[in-house]
């Protein structure tokens, strides 16, 4: 099976893994419990009744014993056959989260404040209904998340003008319709196959944040969760993935908001991007993917990796990437109408290095 990629095969053993990923390689093996699954078993009394701010108290006192009840059962004190299925969970709480949220969404940092439980859509295209383009085993992921079973679900809260995937992030395709159960069924098929992890991408995954939980709810593999995301969420969904996601596999396109309104049409992005990162570092453990644009090593590349250094150099992997092409409407940038250099690339890893950031390329 690792023919495809051999350095995946050992990949969970290397020391930056060892060192950086350690729960989320034991997950992997089935050494622990991924998450989502022990959400499960964290029982709520909620009072059908709470209003938004109430769900979002007992949510932080729930998550408290998420992490207690985490620690036990890594610790082997505990298996989690022996705990029951409560009637209401963590897990479900965190869909009625979603579900409030949705009223007037306010998933990610656009708010576009629209009716998503209605069917209407904002920015991302996004309904409330689950569209994707496609979900396969992909092997050109790092080394350490191949095989992954990757999802790519439709639409974007970004419009960033050099997307690769431009196709299914911005509705060039009509996408298709599945279910949460449908979902499930593949993740569990998929990791009886082998593959490392579920892989939840776009597009974005952010908008379709509701039918992802309602899908773990009804997935009984233990398959550890990749978050694959421009990281432009909300704080309250970060709050509800806490508990959810086992690794995040992040983006981190820009060092400065100009660029980033120029390129991707969002505003606030480094202060949003910057606190979403700090966020994720408390709660999984996190890849970073840094994508190198042509022209930008000043005001994004060096920027962005001394941010990193500076804020979460020890808890995360950065991966400093080379294949930045030309796709969609980027040859109407001057500044991005090529591919990088290979002195812009050797200058990325220089600087990653002088900064001492676990990195791969």
């Amino acid at each position: 099976m690792y023919l495809l990629r051999p350095d995946a095969a050992s990949a969970l053993r290397t020391p930056i893994v060892k060192k950086v990923l350690l729960r989320y390689a034991r997950a992997v093996e089935d050494k622990v419990n991924v998450n989502f699954q022990i959400a499960k078993r964290i029982a709520s009394d909620l009072d059908v009744g709470l209003s938004s701010e109430g769900m979002l108290r007992e949510h932080s006192k729930l998550t408290k014993k998420f992490y207690e009840m985490r620690r036990i059962l890594d610790e082997g004190k505990l298996k989690i056959e022996s705990l029951e299925n409560p009637r209401f969970s963590l897990l479900d709480l965190k869909v009625m989260i979603v579900e409030e949220l949705m009223k007037s969404c306010d998933l990610c940092e656009r708010k576009c404040h629209v009716r998503r439980n209605e069917g209407e859509t904002g920015e991302c295209g996004v309904g409330n209904e689950c569209l994707i383009s496609t979900d396969f085993t992909h092997w050109g992921e790092e080394f350490h998340i191949s095989p992954s079973h990757t999802i790519f679900f439709m639409g974007c809260n970004l419009h960033c003008q050099f997307c690769q995937n431009w196709s299914i992030s911005q509705w060039y395709e009509s996408g298709q319709f599945v279910t949460p159960e449908q979902i499930a069924k593949r993740m569990e098929l998929k990791r009886m196959e082998g593959c490392r992890n579920v892989n939840l991408v776009g597009g974005e995954p952010t908008p379709n944040l509701l039918n992802v939980l309602k899908a773990l709810k009804l997935c009984k593999a233990n398959v550890p969760v990749v978050w694959n995301s421009n990281f432009y969420m909300s704080e309250k969904t970060m709050e509800v993935l806490d508990g959810v996601v086992d690794l995040y596999l992040s983006d981190f396109k820009y060092g400065n908001d100009e660029c980033a309104e120029r390129l991707s049409n969002v505003q606030k992005y480094f202060e949003v991007c910057s606190r979403n990162h700090m966020m994720a570092s408390k709660q999984a453990e996190l890849t970073v993917r840094h994508l190198i644009l042509p022209n930008h090593l000043e005001c994004c590349t060096k920027p962005a990796l001394e941010w990193i250094a500076e804020n979460i150099r020890n808890k995360c992997i950065v991966n400093l990437m080379d294949q930045y092409r030309p796709e969609f409407k980027a040859m109407e940038h001057k500044d991005i109408n090529r591919r990088i250099t290979q002195e812009e690339f050797r200058n990325a890893v220089d600087y990653a290095e002088k900064l001492e950031i676990n990195y791969i390329t």
